[in-house]
């Protein structure tokens, strides 16, 4: 082949190659797909309450978990029972532009400029757990409440069936689920001939403020025979101070979380039972929800089962999805505890011994 018809074939071979390049720019600055991707990362915020408690580093792993399989990024910040720093995670999350916030409010009635300031610049946000007022987030996710009170108010109807003095150490005030749970209980006993004989809110979440709170009604009244706590760490504090008064054990306390020291107490006699939580299923409907929002999608009746929503105290309706809870006792201890995988045989029964398990 001479020189000129091999430069010529060069030359074209050149022209081509230039066209493909021209075709392919023209097809990517007109929307047309090609083999790469474009997609942008989803973007979570995740401010939760504090993470001394159990369950709440459950939540936080699954939800975690699952989102990031769906393709999000997700930044968790610990409160720590400190409203002002929780204001500070949700501007910091403004500011970093996340498609979604999901928050366990540690004020829940505390959040509504931070809530509204978020919506107004477009980012969805999850009321996780309790349901913050005096504004409208887009989607509230939890247990249902009022059934865990009821269900710590069944068991004390069955363990104290001729009546008995009940002290309630609910959650804080500040928790709009405390009063939830509170309503459930009360509800459950009202027509009973079990007397409420004090309610006292603690001031936070801290387990110790159980200690405190139990003692002083130990101190006003001359009986008492149950005593409803507002979750299980408040519960082992309230046994904490039956125990140095030799009262373990003959006082039925109530608790919720099915935390592990606390399916421990109840096999070992202390505690009468615990609400368990679906947490898991809790956390993965969460994130996928959270991800749908993120994606510009809506929360519809077959994502979150019914169609149900819960009103806020300023009259706002906001899309609500509610798991059933399950009471824990020691009869079903192993069919829904250890059965399910929640805890593990070994360590829910570490301090019993064999003889005494059946």
């Amino acid at each position: 082949m001479n020189k000129p018809i091999r430069r010529w074939m060069v030359f074209l071979v050149c022209i081509a190659f230039a066209g493909q390049l021209l075709v392919g720019c023209s097809a990517k600055s007109q929307g047309v797909k090609t083999d790469r991707s474009d997609k942008k990362q989803l973007k979570i915020g995740f401010t939760i309450d504090t993470l001394v408690l159990e369950r709440w580093t459950r939540d936080r792993d699954v939800f975690t978990a699952v989102a990031q399989e769906l393709g999000a990024q997700v930044d968790v910040q610990n409160a720590n029972n400190n409203l002002e720093k929780q204001k500070k995670q949700i501007e910091d999350f403004i500011a970093q532009k996340m498609d979604v916030i999901v928050i366990v409010a540690v004020d829940s009635y505390g959040l509504t400029e931070e809530v509204d300031k978020a919506k107004s610049e477009g980012i969805r946000v999850i009321s996780y757990d309790r349901l913050i007022q005096g504004t409208k987030t887009d989607l509230y996710i939890t247990v249902d409440n009022e059934s865990v009170g009821e269900e710590m108010g069944k068991t004390m109807l069955e363990k104290l069936p001729d009546g008995g003095n009940i002290v309630m150490i609910c959650g804080p005030e500040s928790d709009a689920n405390s009063q939830d749970v509170a309503k459930g209980f009360e509800k459950m006993i009202k027509d009973s001939n079990l007397n409420v004989v004090k309610k006292t809110s603690v001031s936070s979440w801290k387990p110790e403020t159980g200690f405190q709170a139990v003692n002083e009604a130990l101190a006003e009244l001359e009986e008492v025979d149950g005593v409803m706590c507002g979750n299980d760490a408040i519960a082992g504090y309230v046994i904490k101070a039956l125990s140095e008064k030799q009262m373990a054990g003959k006082v039925v306390v109530t608790g919720q979380d099915a935390d592990l020291e606390a399916c421990q107490r109840i096999v070992e006699g202390t505690q009468a039972m615990t609400v368990y939580k679906p947490i898991e299923r809790l956390a993965k409907v969460a994130a996928k929800c959270a991800v749908k929002l993120a994606n510009g999608e809506q929360i519809v009746g077959k994502d979150i089962g019914e169609n149900s929503v819960k009103t806020t105290d300023d009259g706002k309706d906001v899309p609500y999805w509610g798991l059933p809870p399950i009471a824990v006792t020691k009869e079903n201890m192993d069919s829904v505890i250890i059965d399910l995988g929640f805890h593990l045989h070994d360590e829910v029964y570490l301090n019993v011994s064999e003889e005494s398990r059946d």
